[in-house]
């Protein structure tokens, strides 16, 4: 048995956002808002999924959107790549949805209030070890909620969720566990099946249950998303070997200014110098795996010059052969 990954567009909009996916939603979103309390009792899922392929490929992240039945509404909301400016987007929405419930002359009365629940593939909040964060206006100091709590913010980071299923217990560890671990699971697994609607879920994600159109189109957006993955990777990595060459003339340059004031140049230099070159191997290791001992002491005997060049040709080098190939012609001259 295969599955597909609930974080596609057809998947998570099939399993959370069809007209038969009523009772799944509510056991989600129970899950992950109301602390797994049965708050939720009914919904109405707002432009529910249908089979329509994908017209534009440009967004990385995936919405369903849901009337409860006190008439609050929740913005799903699957982000599989962080953006500029995406904090500020989330809170755009949110306000947006609440401010377009009124209609010109409305009274203020009838608005309801509005929820977003966004799910992240990266990390948003390093100082934080909680997969589940939420948010809600305060008081700055003495930290009481404002008067009728209107607007709030649930964010869930997969990546912070590290648990085997042996080790999950909670109804939101388990759905949790569904959104990272599905394309992995081989069967249902029993854990996972005792839950009606999780396995549910799981028979949705069943690659048997799938249609061979819809198999395509979320190739499509899978090999999109990978496509983006690997560009931002590289600029990253390009930004980082621009600043560690930049790093090692104005380090190196430093280090000559300040051991031509103290008379003590060729220790300042040396210093530098070595710290430098820590920062490319380890650049090095990261990006190829680990270093061979050749390939460290042919380093070691790079000019100051040649160093700052390596910096910029790792983002050339596909892996350690061609390493080895820069370094042999650079120390041959």
């Amino acid at each position: 048995m295969k599955f597909i990954s609930p974080k596609t567009d057809f998947a998570f909009k099939k399993i959370f956002g069809s007209s038969d996916s009523k009772d799944i939603l509510i056991s989600f979103l129970n899950a992950l808002i109301y602390d797994e309390q049965p708050t939720i009792k009914d919904l109405e899922i707002i432009d529910p999924y249908n089979s329509r392929p994908i017209v534009d490929l440009k967004d990385s992240y995936l919405d369903v959107k849901a009337v409860l039945n006190n008439g609050s509404t929740v913005i799903i909301e699957m982000q599989l790549l962080y953006v500029g400016a995406f904090e500020k987007r989330v809170v755009y929405n949110l306000a947006k949805t609440y401010g377009n419930q009124l209609e010109s002359g409305a009274r203020y009365s009838q608005l309801k209030p509005v929820i977003a629940l966004t799910i992240t593939d990266f990390i948003m909040f390093k100082n934080s070890p909680e997969v589940i964060s939420k948010f809600s206006f305060k008081e700055d100091r003495a930290l009481f909620d404002y008067p009728n709590q209107e607007l709030k913010m649930v964010f869930v980071e997969l990546p912070k969720f590290n648990k085997t299923l042996e080790e999950i217990d909670h109804l939101a560890e388990k759905w949790i566990y569904f959104l990272k671990e599905t394309p992995n699971l081989q069967v249902i697994p029993p854990k996972m099946a005792e839950v009606p609607e999780l396995d549910k879920a799981l028979n949705i994600a069943n690659r048997a249950n799938v249609s061979l159109t819809e198999l395509e189109e979320m190739q499509k957006r899978e090999m999109w998303i990978e496509d983006r993955r690997g560009e931002i990777t590289f600029a990253k990595e390009q930004g980082l070997a621009e600043g560690l060459a930049e790093g090692l003339a104005e380090g190196l340059a430093e280090g000559l200014a300040e051991g031509l004031a103290e008379g003590r140049l060729e220790g300042r230099l040396e210093g530098r110098l070595e710290g430098q070159m820590g920062l490319i191997l380890r650049l090095l290791e990261r990006r190829f795996g680990e270093v061979s001992e050749n390939a460290i002491a042919q380093i070691q005997q790079l000019s100051v010059d040649q160093l700052a060049e390596l910096a910029i040709a790792i983002l050339d080098l596909h892996n350690l052969e061609d390493l080895s190939q820069w370094l042999q012609q650079k120390l041959s001259r």
